[in-house]
């Protein structure tokens, strides 16, 4: 009895909890102040009346009628939004009456949790707006070279048409991912993520479930709750297909339902998920050469080739070195803390000779490596004795472009003979075996090209 009243005692004195007792009848037989608060009535005016005079939409006649509670349900009155439960009171088998009650807040706790939940909103929003960002922009592109002037062009129309896919092409280094996240800065998508997926670096197995992602239990060790893929994430923005040349021919398969479709299925569950994306990919290998072999799907290469942009190699504009060179040289101060300032002209010069098969990354990694060299010596300026590392690289450069394919082949061909005989102490015997051709045929080789 004492734990009856003490109960009683707290729904009276609690205004964070409106309740009643409905008896068997419909009839109140209790009501807190709370409750009388929100209905605008007296107590008198409610205890003792027919409930469905007083809330005609109330739950609890239908809690008597049947027996089953009815929990977590909305409930709106007096103007107030609350979240209710109607509770069905049983005696010896029987529902004797129905017990309800509803929590709720006042209008500024409401306006305040509001508030808070916006300002949580709008932190993990930025969270996953900085995890998944584009960070460059056409800005960052440097060049002045007829060449890289016109792809630049090409990306900026690429980017007024939010919706179309682009496939950017060109050799490693070349900076074809800078170009996709200009392209995603430069669009009308640029509120929304960018979110990069290389194609090379995740598993086969793994990449259906990074990509499109999956349910609880859709496979074993699969995180409780499940787990949204990248596409799901850039719903809005972008997915940047790095590496698309490595995906398996099965993956691609589903990847081209997804773009002709716009929508997937997680891993383990038959509920589609429409999404807004647009696609960017990008690659080093000649997908039409895949295509040719059947290692690339050609539906897919048709529907990624839309717009194409095949980024120059540096050796193509060589006119830009200088650019380039005052572009990494401050960038790389702040990461190396040195105060290397200048270049000379010789070891640009030298630079120059150079045919740069890793393109603008090689080209950092070496200014790095230089600058380390020259801070050591406490100069202020690359010379040319800080790339004297480069000396057996620039010995045996690869051959210039030049009308044919077969004079470059030929230029190719004697460089790398006269390297084997020099790395081989001129013995003939062991640069053949080196090159893997018969000695009589390295004879023929060396009368041909000339080489002493």
């Amino acid at each position: 009895m004492e734990a009856v009243l003490l109960v009683s005692d707290l729904l009276m004195e609690n205004s964070s909890i409106s309740a009643m007792v409905v008896n068997h009848a419909g009839l109140v037989i209790f009501i807190n102040p709370t409750y009388l608060n929100i209905l605008g009535k007296t107590e008198d005016e409610v205890v003792g009346k027919f409930i469905g005079d007083i809330t005609p939409d109330t739950r609890t006649l239908f809690v008597l009628r049947t027996g089953k509670a009815i929990v977590g349900y909305n409930w709106t009155i007096g103007g107030y939004k609350m979240i209710a439960c109607a509770l069905p009171l049983i005696k010896n088998g029987k529902v004797i009456a129905c017990f309800a009650y509803s929590l709720f807040m006042d209008i500024w706790d409401a306006k305040d949790l509001a508030e808070n939940l916006m300002c949580e909103l709008n932190m993990y929003k930025d969270e996953v707006r900085n995890l998944y960002s584009s960070r460059y922009t056409f800005k960052d592109i440097i060049g002045d070279a007829q060449a890289i002037r016109n792809v630049k062009f090409l990306a900026q129309q690429a980017a007024r048409h939010s919706s179309t896919t682009v496939l950017i092409t060109g050799e490693s280094g070349t900076g074809k991912e800078l170009f996709a996240h200009s392209i995603h800065n430069c669009s009308s998508r640029y509120n929304f993520p960018f979110v990069r997926v290389n194609c090379a670096a995740i598993p086969e197995n793994l990449l259906e479930s990074e990509l499109f992602g999956y349910v609880e239990g859709a496979f074993t060790g699969a995180r409780k709750g499940g787990n949204p893929g990248k596409f799901e994430l850039a719903n809005g923005g972008t997915v940047f297909l790095d590496e698309i040349g490595e995906m398996s021919f099965a993956m691609q398969g589903k990847l081209l339902v997804v773009l002709q479709e716009k929508e997937f299925e997680r891993l383990g569950s038959n509920q589609p998920i429409r999404v807004n994306v647009r696609v960017i990919a990008a690659t080093n290998r000649d997908l039409e050469d895949m295509v040719e072999q059947n290692r690339f799907r050609e539906d897919l290469y048709y529907r990624l080739n839309v717009i194409r942009l095949e980024i120059p190699p540096l050796r193509q504009r060589l006119e830009d070195m200088p650019l380039l060179i005052r572009y990494l040289i401050p960038k790389l101060n702040v990461k190396l803390r040195t105060s290397v300032i200048d270049i000379n002209e010789d070891a640009v010069k030298q630079l120059l000779k150079y045919s740069w098969p890793g393109n603008i990354r090689e080209l950092e990694n070496i200014l790095e490596r230089a600058m380390i060299l020259a801070d050591v010596e406490r100069s202020n300026s690359i010379d040319t004795k800080h790339l004297l590392f480069m000396k057996g690289k620039l010995s045996y450069n690869c051959a210039p472009f030049t009308s044919t394919l077969k004079t470059s082949m030929e230029e190719i061909e004697k460089q790398l003979i006269a390297k084997a005989m020099e790395d081989n102490g001129y013995d003939k015997a062991l640069a053949a075996k080196a090159l893997d051709i018969d000695l009589s045929w390295l004879y023929k080789k060396l009368k041909k090209h000339g080489i002493q």
